[in-house]
């Protein structure tokens, strides 16, 4: 692709969040916001930048799916709070020397409630349900450039209120082998809701992203960092549950997801990370270590598994299986 054709494309990823920062949400579309894939969840919660044949991470990041193999699978399940289940499939193909694309949809079930009127009256039982339908697209740019966009259809339904929505992802990576070293710059969820429920239309999570990953140069370790809401550093927007103000220090860690990869041998890695507004919001005793993120995968010829640790809800921790197969 020309040069001119990038920067044209650069341009558009700084420039279009900035326009529509004001719409952000920080409440709804809670499917949104829950690890797809058990590396990025080991990885502190969230990561957009580790360069591996993982077509997981492409739901974090359209731009990594440059390094998906051919036909490749992939089912997913997580726990989450109470007796809220999430389960997710991904297929992705390559197109030629320059494009690859991938499909996936993922559903959380958060399980059976007790309906009741005003006047307390019980009007029988009801489920809620969140789905995530999605097409992804990825552009080998150059040697060392991908990007990629992804578009997205959420359908909620709780009892009988019902909410569609329409949503975009875009992403580009830049990835030197010689050093190891990968740079991603990712916008998620642009777009907005078609239908709401009863009429009150709620706005889209819009998440701009920053992360690198890079291999020590003695140690068969990868370090990464990511930055999210990069467009939002206003301390009323992450306040604390007893009103408190953070300082400066503590606002920059609210933004920051930290990883840590140990390639233990050619087929295996271990992963820990750390996500400090989890720790400090999710803790129930005050103990920051609730942000602590854990997590491992196994390659064996044509099959991946990955599973991670991490707690989502206050109420409980969470478990992320991955299990991919090249075709």
């Amino acid at each position: 692709m020309k040069r001119e054709n990038r920067n044209i494309l650069f341009y558009l990823l700084l420039i279009l969040p900035l326009t529509l920062a004001a719409q952000n949400s920080e409440y709804s579309f809670n499917i949104l916001r829950t690890p797809y894939s058990s590396r990025a969840a080991a990885l502190g919660g969230n990561n957009i930048s580790v360069i591996e044949d993982d077509i997981t991470m492409g739901m974090h990041n359209p731009a990594l799916l440059a390094n998906v193999s051919d036909n490749t699978a992939s089912l997913s399940y997580m726990t989450y709070m109470s007796d809220s289940k999430i389960a997710g499939a991904m297929f992705g193909k390559v197109f030629g020397e320059h494009s690859s694309g991938a499909i996936s949809a993922r559903y959380i079930d958060y399980g059976e409630f007790d309906g009741y009127t005003e006047d307390n009256i019980h009007t029988g039982t009801f489920r809620a349900k969140d789905m995530d339908f999605s097409l992804s697209y990825c552009y080998l740019l150059s040697e060392r450039w991908s990007g990629g966009v992804t578009g997205r259809f959420l359908y909620s339904k709780y009892a009988e209120m019902s909410s569609i929505a329409l949503g975009v992802d875009l992403g580009v990576n830049y990835y030197n082998p010689n050093n190891e070293f990968s740079l991603s710059f990712v916008i998620k969820n642009l777009g907005g809701q078609v239908k709401a429920f009863e009429e009150k239309h709620e706005k889209m999570p819009i998440d701009l992203q920053l992360g690198f990953t890079k291999r020590l140069a003695h140690a068969p370790i990868l370090i990464s960092l990511t930055m999210t809401n990069l467009h939002r550093w206003d301390k009323a927007d992450f306040y604390n549950a007893d009103g408190s103000e953070d300082s400066f220090g503590e606002l920059l860690l609210k933004h920051l997801y930290l990883g840590a990869d140990f390639l233990l041998g050619k087929n295996f890695y271990a992963s820990l990370g750390y996500n400090y507004r989890a720790g400090k919001e999710l803790s129930t005793d005050g103990n920051k270590w609730d942000g602590l993120t854990a997590g491992a995968g196994l390659h064996i010829k044509r099959i991946k598994f990955g599973i991670s640790y991490s707690k989502l809800h206050v109420s409980s921790s969470s478990l992320l299986f991955n299990l991919s197969y090249s075709l």
